[in-house]
């Protein structure tokens, strides 16, 4: 005569009922991941496939947690939601508050990902509203100071600017949203090429660096709508003025230990004017410009 005997489970069943008992039970912690993991578990059993080990849950789990977030693609770089919040924090508090309306130049700022300029050292403090040094004893300015000197050029789609110290590259980024083109010389030669390089893989190819001394400007691709310097010079460069273009404007710091930024708009009869806008601190204008009276 036949006897009831318990039936024993197949070892894979019960490690899959097990399996599903602990996700469900970190679901309310975990619940994207394991959600991953219960629709997984639920495939294997509709398949009749044995379950994986506990440890080969728990990592995909630990994968499936860690995915990064969505992310836009900048060569070997990534600008991340965070960032991105941080940039347009940036111009509300630091850039709007302090009267910078134009919405070409705010937009430019919001777009442009300053922490992708600074080393990684410094990464962390890239939107905070002071400058960062960026080697070659430069620094990179602070974001209202770039944002100010953009807007007071007052470019027009398409105009050509000329920049005087690349620096980073930051700034010429910048410019590249509102201008149509950008031509940037940087003393320092290293700083020259890793500008070059960075503003090549972020994809603004309307921006050409030359390394080089920028006191006599850029004279084969002159006249230009707007020149901006980012290093004093004692005084303004005669050549610069030569190749701005009537009615264009050059927003230039100006003096040794005490600055001012001057904005110095030409005059269709080739003289003229300037207009102090506030103080400012930059490093020294180099080579040339040290041998000027």
């Amino acid at each position: 005569m036949a006897t009831d005997r318990p039936r024993r489970e197949r070892p894979a069943a019960v490690a899959l009922a097990a399996l599903t008992a602990l996700a469900a039970t970190f679901a309310r912690a975990v619940p994207a991941a394991v959600g991953c993991v219960l629709v997984t578990l639920a495939a294997l059993q509709s398949q009749g496939t044995s379950a994986p080990s506990f440890g080969g849950v728990a990592q995909a789990m630990a994968v499936t947690s860690k995915q990064p977030d969505p992310a836009v693609d900048r060569g070997d770089r990534v600008d991340r939601p965070a960032q991105r919040r941080l940039r347009s924090q940036m111009v509300e508090q630091q850039i709007k508050s302090r009267g910078v309306t134009s919405p070409p130049v705010l937009a430019a700022m919001e777009e442009v990902p300053r922490h992708l300029f600074v080393p990684g050292s410094e990464r962390g403090q890239a939107y905070e509203d002071h400058p960062l040094p960026i080697g070659g004893g430069q620094t990179i300015s602070q974001p209202y100071i770039v944002a100010l000197m953009t807007a007071l050029l007052d470019l027009a789609p398409g105009s050509r600017v000329l920049e005087i110290g690349t620096g980073s590259g930051y700034q010429a980024a910048v410019l590249s949203r509102v201008a149509g083109q950008v031509y940037s010389i940087e003393i320092v030669p290293q700083l020259g090429a890793r500008a070059r390089e960075t503003l090549a893989r972020l994809g603004y190819g309307n921006v050409q660096v030359r390394v080089g001394d920028g006191y006599r400007g850029w004279p084969e691709a002159a006249p230009f709508d707007g020149i901006l310097l980012t290093a004093a010079p004692q005084a303004v460069p005669p050549p610069l003025i030569a190749q701005l273009k009537p009615g264009g404007r050059m927003v230039v710091p100006i003096g040794g230990f005490d600055q001012n930024l001057i904005v110095l708009t030409k005059n269709l009869d080739g003289t003229v004017k300037q207009e102090k806008v506030l103080p400012v601190r930059f490093v020294p204008m180099t080579g040339e410009a040290e041998r000027q009276p």
